[in-house]
């Protein structure tokens, strides 16, 4: 019997059996000789005997022998995911959009904030004289004034409170000019829907309808944007 025909009786195998074989057969009698040293060496010499002599063969141009053989001892390399696509998108978001946008840790974070815009929106309303009690340029002048004030100190809330959190002063102005327009915007939007559907308010209370808006949106990005 031949050399190589040993190391093949030794792992219960033959010339003909696979590389897969081969290596369930050593696995196999490794784990079922862990206890005896020298078995589990003869088990190691005999594979890889056989591993040099299929190599060989290989050199030769005998047999195809597969990569996983020339080359066992490399781990196989971990798959690396593609980059999707929308790797700029968050939940369906753009980034830019996503990282704009804050989560209160805590309800505490909005009490400030809610306390402050709530009184402010209140001066606006409960500051502006009835019809009865002045004139109507006299009111609606008053009127004009108290929502400016109110605006005024709700700006400054937002930058003070947007400053708080980013450190960024001309980010925390640029949003609170944002909140400005778009909360007025929104005002005149629903005084034109109240007179689409035949429903006027007072001119007294106009600016107060427009002032709470806009401080209702102001607040929004004090406490959900940064």
């Amino acid at each position: 019997m031949s050399e190589q025909n040993v190391h093949y009786k030794t792992l219960g195998l033959t010339e003909a059996s696979s590389f897969e074989e081969v290596q369930a057969a050593r696995k196999r009698l490794v784990a079922e000789h862990e206890a005896d040293p020298r078995q589990k060496e003869g088990i190691e010499a005999a594979y890889d005997a056989i591993l040099m002599e299929r190599l060989r063969l290989r050199q030769e141009g005998k047999i195809k022998v597969p990569d996983r053989i020339r080359f066992a001892e490399k781990q196989a390399k971990p798959k690396i995911s593609p980059t999707p696509i929308n790797s700029g998108l968050s939940n369906g978001s753009p980034q830019w959009f996503s990282d704009l946008l804050d989560q209160p840790q805590s309800s505490s974070e909005l009490l400030w904030p809610s306390i402050i815009f709530a009184g402010l929106a209140a001066i606006s309303w409960v500051l502006v004289p009835a019809d009865s009690a002045a004139t109507a340029a006299t009111a609606n002048t008053a009127a004009n004034s108290t929502a400016a004030v109110a605006l005024a100190l709700g700006m400054m809330a937002t930058v003070y409170f947007l400053n708080q959190k980013t450190r960024k002063l001309w980010r925390s102005l640029g949003l609170a000019a944002v909140g400005l327009v778009v909360g007025l915007a929104l005002g005149l939007l629903i005084e034109s829907i109240f007179q689409g559907q035949g429903q006027t308010l007072s001119s007294n209370y106009t600016s107060s309808l427009s002032a709470s808006i806009t401080l209702a949106v102001l607040w929004f990005i004090t406490g959900f944007l940064r």
